[in-house]
């Protein structure tokens, strides 16, 4: 290992959530500091020509002797991944997964004793620097390891921590999240295409109200329930249709479908683990 590599980043897997979190380590510490590898050898090329990292042509050249390796493959090929680059990692060395399912405990079991290892749950908004990636330490991740994480990921939106007990309800809002949201943006357009709206500008309103009323949430940090009632006059149109949704146990069927979400996330987690 040449000395003046140390500090580097390796990236292994350049999938879109993979690429995504490139962009961040690239304005994190640049370029020149990072080295990437995906079993897709033209794809991977292609991202490190994009991105001006350097390719490796093997997960262990990419793992040998780095300050951190970033897993973005999917849950099953971690288990094969740990075997091929625990040789290659360097004491210090911190691993941090973005494999769904995939607990610290797992990694820590395949990897040199004493390696700190992280855990990460991402969503897709990551891909546009909007989206919430949700860190959780494993038995040997200090505080300074989450806060290196933290600075490396700063890219891909919010950064947030949590209990790693909690990892799969964080699945279930944030991870899956994105996919109620655009939900809900189908239904809203879908009205207002019955409603005689073409099907574009239906489109444009959801989509513009979406995303107006969560950056309103997000800058007024009130409740939402209270930017609800500022929007509901009493007797008035969304009154009406709050109710509506009430009655047919929209609310409900939201908090039961995330529940389904993290009950699911615990039973592939256990499925893993095996």
């Amino acid at each position: 290992m040449n000395p003046d590599q140390r500090d580097d980043v390796a990236l292994i897997g350049a999938g879109v959530m993979g690429e995504a979190i490139l962009t961040s380590l690239v304005a994190a510490v640049g370029a020149h500091r990072i080295r990437i590898s995906d079993g897709r050898a033209e794809h991977g090329r292609a991202v490190a020509r994009a991105h001006r990292v350097r390719w490796c042509e093997s997960n262990a050249e990419a793992a040998d002797g780095v300050a951190v390796v970033l897993i973005a493959v999917k849950p099953k090929d971690v288990a094969a991944l740990a075997a091929d680059i625990s040789p290659r990692i360097a004491e210090g060395t911190v691993v941090v997964s973005i494999a769904a399912g995939i607990t610290t405990g797992f990694l820590e079991a395949r990897l040199p004793a004493g390696t700190p290892v992280v855990r990460v749950m991402p969503n897709t908004p990551a891909t546009i620097g909007q989206g919430v990636s949700v860190l959780s330490p494993g038995a040997e991740a200090s505080a300074e390891h989450l806060g290196l994480v933290e600075r490396l990921l700063a890219g891909t939106g919010t950064v947030l921590q949590v209990d790693e007990r909690y990892q799969d309800v964080v699945t279930a809002i944030s991870g899956s999240g994105p996919a109620y949201v655009f939900y809900v943006i189908d239904a809203l357009a879908e009205a207002g295409v019955v409603g005689g709206l073409s099907r574009d500008l239906a489109l444009e309103l959801a989509r513009r109200t979406v995303l107006g009323s969560a950056a309103m949430a997000v800058a007024s940090g009130e409740h939402p329930a209270v930017l609800r009632e500022r929007v509901s006059s009493p007797g008035g149109t969304t009154v009406a249709a709050i109710r509506e949704l009430d009655e047919r146990g929209v609310r409900a069927a939201f908090i039961a479908a995330a529940e389904k979400a993290w009950q699911r996330a615990e039973e592939l987690g256990a499925q893993l683990d095996h």
